[in-house]
């Protein structure tokens, strides 16, 4: 197709619409514009074909025969464009919603409310990608990240979804029969870490801790990390949430906890308003008090 023959796309798109309504006025409503912008694009479409296409009648506009000619025609073109945008539009709507978290999240937060969301919207499909990695939404396909920050790194208009508090925990056997008075009494014990993350270091460098030694840290998918934990074989940095009946029962003690320093939040991508991406983003704040 020769492109550069075409006339205006805006022009086609006025007098399509003054040709269904019979209105200069009511074009423009239908197009949010002006009338006078639409008399504008017809007096271009006139001036391009070098024939009158519509002329006054009474309070309306009456078609010349050439313009009865070219309005059939784009009638039939724009409901042919019409109906392969409302198919892709449907094709995007029905498709799975990508969705990625931590593991540990995933574990702990939420598939035990999962069964909630797939009953109340048994319409979508979720396809969930528990990743330690930050993954580029655009790049890797996803529509919907819960993303983890510490509260004073989160970005601006961060649309939080629950606010955590942080503890270092250890089994009693591990833990208990240590001499632990400051975080640097923690150097020398095995270390539980998320794979893709620098907690551990970080947590030291957070303390002011100079390390006169390598960490020892062993580093695993998140979901992992609290039977690893269970059975003594390190001590790891965690959301209390995570782990809070474990330690009022005493199987495991937390040390040096931080109140409210933590913070998963939803990222969807910038103008995303399909209907599934609104509904779990919904529902996921629906879900949020604290466990």
């Amino acid at each position: 197709m020769n492109w550069r023959s075409l006339p205006s796309l805006n022009a086609l798109r006025a007098f399509s619409a003054l040709a269904e309504t019979g209105s200069y006025t009511r074009a423009g409503e239908t197009l949010n514009v002006t009338h006078a912008a639409v008399m504008q694009q017809t007096r271009a479409l006139e001036a391009y074909f070098g024939v009158r296409l519509a002329t006054r009648s009474g309070r309306g506009v009456a078609l010349t025969d050439e313009g009865r000619k070219l309005a059939r025609d784009l009638a039939a073109g724009f409901r042919q464009i019409g109906d392969g945008v409302e198919a892709l539009t449907n094709l995007q709507q029905a498709r799975p919603l990508h969705v990625t978290m931590s593991p540990v999240f995933a574990v702990k937060w939420l598939m035990p409310r999962l069964s909630d969301f797939q009953a109340n919207h048994p319409d979508v499909t979720l396809l969930l990608n528990p990743n330690g990695k930050i993954v580029d939404l655009e790049m890797d396909g996803m529509d919907v990240a819960i993303r983890y920050s510490r509260c004073e790194d989160l970005p601006q208009e961060a649309d939080i979804l629950l606010v955590l508090d942080l503890v270092v925990v250890g089994t009693p056997d591990l833990v208990g029969s240590a001499e632990i008075t400051n975080p640097a009494d923690l150097v020398h014990l095995p270390w539980l870490m998320e794979l893709g993350t620098r907690e551990v270091p970080d947590w030291f460098d957070r303390h002011g801790v100079k390390l006169d030694r390598p960490l020892m840290i062993s580093q695993m998918p998140g979901n992992l990390i609290m039977d690893a934990v269970k059975r003594s074989d390190g001590i790891t940095y965690t959301a209390r949430q995570w782990v809070q009946d474990e330690i009022r029962s005493g199987e495991l003690v937390e040390l040096f906890p931080e109140e409210q320093v933590g913070v998963f939040y939803i990222h969807t991508r910038p103008r995303d308003e399909r209907r599934a991406v609104r509904l779990f983003s919904n529902w996921l704040r629906s879900q949020s008090n604290p466990i």
